[in-house]
Order: structure tokens, then sequence, then C-alpha cells
């Protein structure tokens, strides 16, 4: 059975920093993008980072852009996001899965599925 957890959320001050870790069973990571989407109370769901697994490509919503940092570990079947400099717009459920780059005829624009449980991440003072 496909199954991914996440972990590495929790209350941090902003300006502060955290290492969300996508540790996957079932399945072997290496022929899959992986990314985070993000879902915060009342809002939509926003992607907030897709790696590619053939190139390293990696891919960052602007409002996260400069700030997070994706990467991925196959030997450990492990993803990784850096969250660095968080804001309070940042809170909200993170959840880790496959994610999908498609062109839209103008844009590319990617989609998530197969995604984990979630951990929740609080920037407050």
């Amino acid at each position: 059975q496909v199954q991914l957890v996440e972990s590495g959320g929790g209350l941090v001050q902003p300006g502060g920093s955290l290492r969300l870790s996508c540790a996957a069973s079932g399945y072997t990571l290496d022929y899959y993008d992986m990314g985070y989407f993000r879902q915060a109370p009342g809002k939509e769901r926003e992607g907030v980072s897709c790696i590619s697994s053939r190139d390293g490509r990696t891919y960052y919503a602007d409002s996260v852009k400069g700030r997070f940092t994706i990467s991925r570990d196959n030997a450990k079947n492990t993803v990784y996001l850096q969250m660095n400099s968080l804001k309070p717009e940042d809170t909200a459920v993170y959840y880790c899965a496959t994610c999908r780059r498609y062109y839209t005829g103008s844009d590319y624009k990617y989609e998530y599925d197969s995604w984990g449980q979630g951990t929740q991440v609080t920037v407050s003072s």
C-alpha cells in the first residue's frame, strides 16, 4: 500500500525555520516528481513546490521563492522542504504529494495527487 508520511511541522516564530520531511513506503520515489502543497483555513489549496525525478528541476510558488528549498534523497526514499524566513501567512497544513507539470497552451502549471496526512505549520509570535 502506497503511503506518504510527513513530519517536521510545528510552531515557529516569524523569521524562523522548519524542515519538513516526507517518507514514502510502498513504492519508490525515484520515478515520481514530488512536491508539497498547503491548505490554510478559508483559503484555496496552494501548490508550494515540486522537484523533478528526472533532472532535479524545481518549481516554487512566488509566495515562497527565495525562502523555501525542496530536495530529495532517493536512497532514503524521502523528500524535504526547508522553510526559512517563515511568515505568519505561511501558516497552513502542508501536504507531501506526487506532482505533475503540464502545459496549458500558454503557461506551465502544476497539479498534485496522492498526498499524505499533512503536517501543521504555525508561524506566530
